[in-house]
């Protein structure tokens, strides 16, 4: 029997924190600590080293980019916890410094679009796996943004839609339900998208994946 996933979760808002602890556990997470400024989320990260770090952005000590900022360096300092940051803030720039290079372990979730515990446990799942929860309104204002060349121009309507469900965190079986489709089907458009976007076949098919996401991500 595999142990229960270990948490910390990091709220300044104590009814909310203990509102989102109860979600956890209800789930069978264990929340191994759960504070309320970002100084002691990097200290108690560090010590208890869970699985996931659950976080808000606006946090002591000084009310702003804070929980964004300890998430960012949990990241750098402890790369294989996963992290999720739960915002108020629809901001494509906070998603794309949480994001830096790698999507893998990330997730960044609208507090607003967290309409059922399921939504912020299947996140957690995810994310721990090694995979992205990253909120379809966030990747909208990303990809939506102005510039001059679209590296993802050769891609056909579908496969941009498959690669936007990717960016999300889906699993190819995830998209086809999404999409009502085969999973053969998506298969063929993913592989569609390595070719189009350059993606050697020689790199493992979980690499492309997080690369045919930068991309998207940072087009």
């Amino acid at each position: 029997m595999s142990e229960p996933l270990r948490a910390v979760l990091g709220e300044d808002q104590a009814l909310v924190r203990e509102g989102i602890a109860t979600i956890l556990r209800s789930a069978g997470i264990t929340v191994v600590a759960a504070v309320d400024n970002a100084v002691d989320l990097v200290r108690v990260t560090k010590e208890q080293r869970p699985d996931v770090v659950i976080t808000d952005i606006q946090m002591p000590p000084n009310l702003n980019a804070d929980g964004l900022q300890a998430a960012q360096e949990i990241r750098t300092a402890q790369p294989e916890i996963a992290v999720i940051v739960l915002s108020q803030f629809l901001d494509a720039s906070y998603a794309l410094d949480l994001v830096g290079d790698d999507p893998s372990g990330v997730g960044y979730l609208l507090k607003e679009k967290v309409a059922s515990p399921q939504i912020l446990t299947d996140a957690v799942e995810r994310v721990v796996a090694g995979g992205s929860a990253l909120d379809s309104d966030v990747i909208a204002a990303l990809v939506g943004r102005k510039r001059k060349e679209d590296p993802l121009a050769a891609l056909t309507p579908k496969e941009r839609e498959v690669l936007a469900l990717m960016a999300e965190g889906h699993s190819n079986s995830g998209i086809a339900r999404q999409l009502f489709v085969t999973v053969p089907a998506v298969e063929r458009h993913v592989t569609g998208i390595f070719m189009k976007l350059g993606l050697s076949q020689a790199t493992s098919s979980q690499h492309r994946r997080v690369l045919a996401v930068l991309r998207y991500l940072k087009q």
